[in-house]
């Protein structure tokens, strides 16, 4: 289960994906896949979110890891530059962007 705290010592990560609502399932599909097959089963992975918009233009992905080292090299492997090579051509385009906890509210 993902934890928002500001004293956890882990790194987060959160991706935008911009589509249209008819590739939409097909991305959401392709992410959960990877998620269920290959990104939850490496070193380091913490959990992980996916949200999608009312409109289904955009997915949000929120996912938490060990390290900073521990994201890069599951980004870096052979799976995951062709798993991301499929879901490229399923939108118009995705950035995931590390972040570190600043504040949180209950």
């Amino acid at each position: 289960m993902p934890t928002i705290s500001k004293t956890a010592d882990i790194q987060t990560v959160i991706t935008t994906f911009e589509m249209t609502p008819g590739t939409c399932q097909d991305l959401l599909d392709a992410l959960t896949d990877a998620y269920d097959n290959f990104i939850s089963r490496q070193p380091g992975f913490i959990a992980a979110g996916l949200h999608v918009n009312d409109a289904q233009t955009r997915i949000a992905n929120y996912s938490q890891w060990k390290r900073r080292e521990d994201f890069m090299a599951m980004l870096r492997s052979e799976e995951m530059r062709e798993r991301n090579r499929q879901i490229s051509a399923l939108c118009r385009s995705f950035e995931p962007v590390m972040y570190e906890v600043a504040a949180t509210f209950d």
